[in-house]
């Protein structure tokens, strides 16, 4: 979370609206930790990570839309799951995501 501060500062300060994602739960191999952080703003810039690469466009796309409507959700990405599979999280577990808006 600490790495992703500077940029929501930032960000926010310029106007920006920004969404949150969270690793809140790890089933299995995941690629990163509960706690695993990234953030987006409403242009889609992004900092920090959720997975080291294999679903961040799907994070992206969902804290968009999270934006957009207002109000947070919780996403869930594994082998299972044909669109994390399409996008790479081959690992063999699932990863949950929590993405919030923060609006201050």
């Amino acid at each position: 979370m600490r790495g992703v501060l500077a940029d929501i500062d930032r960000w926010q300060q310029s106007g920006h609206r920004v969404a949150l994602a969270r690793v809140v739960g790890v089933i299995g191999s995941g690629p990163r930790e509960a706690g695993a952080t990234m953030a987006v703003n409403d242009e889609g810039e992004v900092a920090g990570s959720v997975s080291g690469g294999c679903v961040e466009g799907a994070v992206v796309a969902e804290a968009l839309e999270v934006l957009t409507e207002s109000r947070p959700r919780l996403c869930t990405f594994g082998y299972s799951d044909e669109e994390a599979f399409a996008v790479g999280l081959t690992c063999g577990g699932t990863i949950k995501v929590f993405v919030e808006p923060l609006d201050w």
